[in-house]
């Protein structure tokens, strides 16, 4: 007779030191989080910059190294304490990745279906293979010991080819960019590479897993089909029915709870397929905005939940992000020259696609550098790749703490070249009637995506 397994009810709660802990960690990184974002926003940096500096404070490069006994009392080398914290910000991060896809207006890159295909193609396979070749050629110290080197060069590729649609948005908001010509290409390249990518990151991350054999490169594909195909069917009318439910009710709550639930068990399934659970979470915002008759509307009812996350959820994670980044790993002269040459083929490879794209596409040069400047930002997508690679052994503490200094570089870089090429780009003969982002024209309101630069 089989023993009967224990019930749920038997599992000690959380002990006591360790919730003590939890609520500090929590409360001590949010708030440093708050104060430097705010202070970042206010030097015209984007506010994750300020988020991501919380944590590297209170981390291995600052507290450790200047009080190792504080450190080691407030953030112990406990797995167990950190997977609390872990958890919290997961939860955080799937919710933006899906608010992310909520946002998308996948009728742009309709509108002008040659030139998107053109510009995103390139500026998605040039960065790719120049990371990629970046990876076959870095020294054994910052690669992951018994990393399989074609994934690892694989993945470093994908992490330095995709952009991020939310600085991208912020950035052309910011420059009011967004109903102009060029505005509107950069972000619909992203949307294009940014969905490309998540794909990619998910394949590639299922291989780490299972192992690089013929076998197990078809099966990711075989779940990548069942998922994708499940997105279109079943979980396009699930969405569809959920929301139209949700709206009857007349208040945002049911709303917001309804998209928690969705986005949440989209993860899991995602996560079940073998893939990251934010390629759920993205494809789950995407049917979101598409299945809805009233994406304005909605995102009204959704306010309250788009607060939270970006309040509290989205920096609480980009401070442990930042907590896991140990700058003094980069003190070595080897790495940093490494470092240049990951930032210089990053940069290289989005500007070589845009204006290799824009010359297929018909555009001008200054179009193309604008283009180029645009999707060249990468912000919070590429922080979030590179957390996904830490926890598939796809990447070591010094090559993340390089991919998320080139998130934060990026996006610096953005505004001047783009204030520069928009100056030699006449308006579009549409421009003139295009609804400006938060102005209702012709019965149309724009949607502004999320403000988590």
């Amino acid at each position: 007779m089989e023993p009967i397994p224990p019930s749920i009810g038997t599992v000690p709660p959380l002990p006591a030191h360790t919730l003590l802990l939890f609520l500090l960690q929590t409360g001590v990184l949010l708030g440093l989080a708050l104060v430097l974002g705010r202070l970042a926003r206010r030097a015209r940096l984007p506010g994750v910059v300020g988020e991501l500096t919380a944590g590297v404070l209170l981390g291995p490069t600052v507290l450790a190294a200047l009080a190792p006994g504080l450190s080691a009392r407030l953030f112990p080398p406990d797995p167990v304490q950190m997977h609390l914290l872990d958890a919290v910000g997961q939860l955080g991060v799937l919710l933006l990745v899906g608010f992310t896809g909520m946002h998308l207006d996948l009728t742009l890159a309709r509108r002008n279906a040659k030139a998107t295909a053109a510009v995103s193609a390139a500026a998605l396979l040039f960065p790719l293979a120049l990371g990629y070749a970046l990876g076959r050629v870095l020294p054994a110290g910052l690669r992951p010991p018994g990393a399989d080197p074609t994934l690892f060069a694989a993945f470093l590729g994908v992490a330095l080819c995709v952009s991020s649609i939310p600085v991208i948005a912020r950035v052309l908001g910011d420059m009011d960019l967004l109903h102009r010509p060029a505005g509107q290409m950069i972000l619909v390249v992203a949307t294009v590479d940014d969905a490309v990518g998540w794909l990619l990151v998910s394949i590639v991350t299922a291989l780490a897993i299972t192992g690089p054999g013929p076998g197990e490169i078809a099966t990711p594909l075989v779940h990548l089909a069942i998922l994708i195909l499940a997105a279109l069917t079943a979980g396009r009318w699930t969405v569809r029915w959920v929301m139209r439910w949700a709206a009857r009710a007349g208040t945002g709550a049911p709303a917001v709870t309804a998209v928690v639930v969705l986005v949440v068990l989209a993860s899991a399934g995602a996560q079940a397929l073998g893939f990251e659970a934010v390629l759920g979470a993205f494809l789950c915002g995407v049917l979101i905005r598409t299945t809805s008759s009233e994406p304005v509307v909605q995102a009204r009812r959704l306010e309250p939940l788009d607060t939270t996350v970006l309040a509290f959820l989205a920096p609480l994670f980009f401070a442990l992000a930042g907590l896991r980044i140990d700058l003094t790993a980069l003190a070595r002269p080897t790495t940093v020259l490494w470092a240049g040459a990951a930032l210089a083929v990053a940069v290289a490879g989005k500007f070589l696609g845009a204006f290799t794209g824009g010359a297929l596409a018909g555009l001008g040069r200054w179009e193309s550098l604008a283009v180029g400047a645009g999707i060249n930002a990468r912000g919070v997508v590429q922080i979030v790749v590179a957390v996904v690679g830490v926890r598939a052994g796809l990447l070591t503490t010094e090559l993340y703490s390089i991919i998320v200094l080139i998130a934060i570089t990026t996006p610096l870089m953005a505004p001047p070249i783009l204030k520069a090429a928009m100056k030699r780009i006449p308006p579009g003969a549409w421009e003139q009637t295009a609804p400006r982002p938060g102005c209702a024209r012709s019965g149309r309101t724009a949607v502004m995506p999320p403000h988590t630069g």
